[in-house]
């Protein structure tokens, strides 16, 4: 047991989310992946894959929340040039060689290795925005100073991402500007950058719809524009097709996650008897909460909304007890970019929104995606673990007035026996000067 709560330290509840969500991937995982073990020949490969995946995740989850937090300012530094790198490196390639997966450039091959450059950009955006908006609070909320900043560096990295992968750029961005309301920033900036945002989309989604799909291929970096047409289109078209002229293969990933969700029930199918598994070929990537629902029905449905929100109110709860700005705003960036894509997956699946194609954080099957996620639940444990510090210091501050009364006061000088953080605290004077948190 000692030997337990010194590796898993920080909060129990977000070990215990991290576990139940590793657990449905597992389960969900096995089922979905029934495509890949057709083609494979391995019916335990890619599960066997998958678990090891995770097991490597698991191992980053205590590597990194036995880090100091104010070690992860330093991230960016490196992080940011790098993805920046790689996104150009990986959108050049995609022109000159016209290498694309599904009409996009995201992947990478590194020593064998198959990597997304955007996951490593999402997370130095979202740590170099915390840190940014630290440094610049003053008594009216965040420095203007610190908005250009932001916008800058969000701009160039979400202006790489986009032209490959829309639904990463527009996630990405939209959890910055929630980063910015809760940073303080004017909020004059921000209604005006909505603003902004809103009269754009609507201006280019109008144009992509006006334009004829020929016209669309040849307009440079307009290679994703037929796609991003035709899922809107088939969205917003509310014309009801009966049953005998519909055509399933025209859109077959739409038609069978939603009759994975019709032909369930409160309780499901059961684990393992999914049928539309096999006609989904994104079952265990994109479109596993439809086989989710199918299999584990409207009782497994909720049970993964509600981890998600317990994440994001946990995290909420840790944030509170932060006594500055940097980690605060830091978690809460990362709970807002997880549970934010884990929404729009859930409602791809059910039909609510657009094909996106996004993962569901640490549920559906990956690589680059779990890992990084994975370094995510290790960054809010190794805040939950300094505010843990932060509570032993005040109970001792309180004990000792009380231990003077009593006439066996032990010296105010006397530090507290904590194993809440036991690496080393930076020094440089950059990564301890963010504002306090109030």
């Amino acid at each position: 047991m000692d030997l337990l709560k010194s590796i898993f330290k920080g909060d129990k509840v977000i070990w215990i989310i991290f576990l139940f969500l590793c657990l449905i991937s597992i389960t969900e995982v096995f089922s979905a992946a029934s495509t890949l073990t057709y083609k494979s020949g391995d019916h335990w490969g890619p599960i066997t894959q998958h678990s090891i995946l995770l097991m490597v995740g698991a191992v980053i989850v205590v590597l990194v929340h036995n880090i100091p937090y104010k070690w992860f300012q330093v991230f960016p530094v490196f992080l940011l040039p790098i993805s920046i790198g790689l996104l150009a490196f990986v959108m050049l390639m995609g022109f000159i060689t016209g290498d694309r997966v599904n009409g996009a450039a995201r992947w990478m091959t590194f020593m064998g290795i198959q990597f997304q450059p955007s996951e490593i950009a999402k997370m130095a955006v979202v740590i170099v925005t915390a840190f940014i908006l630290s440094k610049g609070q003053d008594e009216d909320g965040a420095s203007p100073k610190a908005f250009k900043r932001i916008m800058i560096i969000t701009c160039i990295v979400c202006g790489l991402i986009l032209p490959e992968n829309y639904s990463t750029g527009m996630l990405l961005f939209g959890t910055v500007y929630l980063m910015m309301f809760i940073g303080r920033v004017s909020a004059r900036k921000l209604l005006i950058l909505g603003g902004g945002i809103v009269a754009f989309v609507t201006v280019f989604v109008a144009f992509l719809l006006a334009t004829p799909d020929k016209t669309l291929e040849n307009i440079p970096m307009g290679h994703r524009f037929t796609t991003v047409k035709s899922r809107i289109a088939d969205f917003t078209n509310k014309e009801e097709v009966p049953a005998a002229k519909f055509d399933i293969d025209g859109d077959g990933q739409v038609a069978h996650a939603r009759i994975a969700v019709a032909t369930s029930n409160v309780v499901g199918k059961g684990p393992g008897n999914s049928v539309q598994r096999d006609f989904l070929s994104q079952a265990f990537s994109d479109f596993i909460y439809a086989i989710i629902i199918e299999e584990l029905g409207l009782v497994g449905g909720i049970v993964v909304v509600f981890l998600y929100v317990c994440l994001l109110v946990r995290v909420g709860r840790i944030a509170k007890k932060c006594d500055r700005t940097f980690p605060a705003f830091l978690i809460t960036g990362i709970a807002l970019l997880l549970v934010t894509q884990a929404l729009f997956n859930m409602m791809v699946a059910v039909g609510l929104a657009p094909v996106t194609g996004q993962p569901l954080p640490l549920i559906s099957k990956g690589g680059t995606s779990t890992f990084i996620n994975c370094a995510y639940i290790g960054m809010i444990l190794s805040v939950s673990r300094y505010t843990a510090k932060l509570e032993e210091q005040r109970m001792h501050d309180a004990q000792v007035p009380m231990l003077v009364d009593a006439g066996n006061a032990k010296s105010p000088e006397q530090p507290v026996d904590s194993e809440a953080q036991t690496a080393a605290e930076p020094t440089a004077k950059v990564l301890n000067s963010d504002a306090e948190f109030e």
